[in-house]
């Protein structure tokens, strides 16, 4: 009788963890992306095909694909995250069809896994993406549950009228649904232009555009200026990416639930974080001490 591939090895005493959580500690996609992936039958454990449910240990041969993942405590080490300047015209996705530029022909070459990006913005925004190598941790704070912050400066073509910030606030109904943003902000402008920074905490779709164009508003550029904690700044270039700083990542994995782990010792002790943007002032892409490959200039 063979061994039900659900139970770890009986030489093992680790504690099984679900499949998708697994790879996604192993940093190879989100756990949405992964269950997708057992679903399709491109996953494998011990030679038999994988069901959402199955778990497992670092003893089990797991196979995606037909190739050999190798599994590994996602606490060993501290988890690599990067903050990303996205120009508009780039897709967040690693092979396009068309051919157009993507996010990731930009990124370093990570240590180990593979870049998950947190969360996606269009080709016509933006602005800050993080990227983690990390699945569980990208998983979580893009999860609506744990209700992290995104911040979007907002630039209105036209006059906002009256009340339209309050519907915003309250809800105005779309076709998924009834949307609101958290909070709304006015930071001045010229000409026919008018500057707000919104805050919300879900990730549907285009949400920051469609509730904007569902009060008869329309927005001529949109930019993520916050993800949880860390913010874009202003000296991050459009098309660069810079390593967080060590204070960024403990609060990052707090807002995500995670512990954190030991400082490594290779970062400059007290580092500071990077100066948050002046009050009332709405967000551009300025000037960047760090070049595309996250060295200093």
């Amino acid at each position: 009788m063979s061994r039900d591939r659900r139970m770890p090895s009986p030489v093992s005493s680790e504690k099984p963890i679900r499949l998708q959580k697994a790879l996604a500690d192993a940093g190879l996609a989100s756990r949405r992306t992964i269950e997708g992936w057992i679903s399709e039958g491109r996953v494998r454990v011990n030679g038999n095909l994988a069901r959402l449910g199955d778990r497992v240990t670092s003893s089990d041969r797991i196979r995606i694909d037909g190739r050999d993942v190798r599994l590994q405590s996602r606490r060993e080490t501290p988890p690599q995250v990067i903050a990303y300047h996205k120009p508009e015209g780039e897709i967040v996705t690693r092979r396009d069809p068309e051919e157009r530029p993507t996010v990731f022909r930009r990124l370093p070459k990570p240590k180990q896994g593979r870049w998950i990006a947190v969360g996606r913005l269009d080709i016509n925004t933006s602005g800050l993406i993080l990227f983690t190598t990390d699945g569980e941790l990208a998983n979580r704070l893009m999860h609506p549950s744990r209700e992290v912050e995104r911040e979007y400066a907002v630039r209105i073509l036209g006059e906002v009228p009256p009340g339209t910030l309050t519907r915003l606030t309250s809800g105005v109904e779309l076709e998924d649904g009834v949307a609101k943003l958290d909070a709304v902000s006015e930071r001045g402008g010229s000409g026919a232009n008018r500057w707000y920074h919104v805050v919300l905490r879900e990730g549907r779709h285009r949400e920051v555009r469609r509730v904007w164009e569902a009060v008869g508003c329309q927005v001529s550029r949109l930019i993520r200026v916050r993800y949880g904690n860390v913010e874009l700044g202003r000296r991050l270039y459009a098309g660069n990416w810079r390593p967080l700083t060590e204070q960024e990542l403990t609060t990052l994995m707090g807002l995500a639930g995670l512990s954190t782990v030991s400082p490594d010792p290779r970062r400059k002790a007290g580092a500071k974080p990077w100066p948050h943007r002046p009050a009332g002032e709405p967000m551009h892409s300025g000037g960047s001490k760090w070049g595309r490959r996250g060295t200093q200039r």
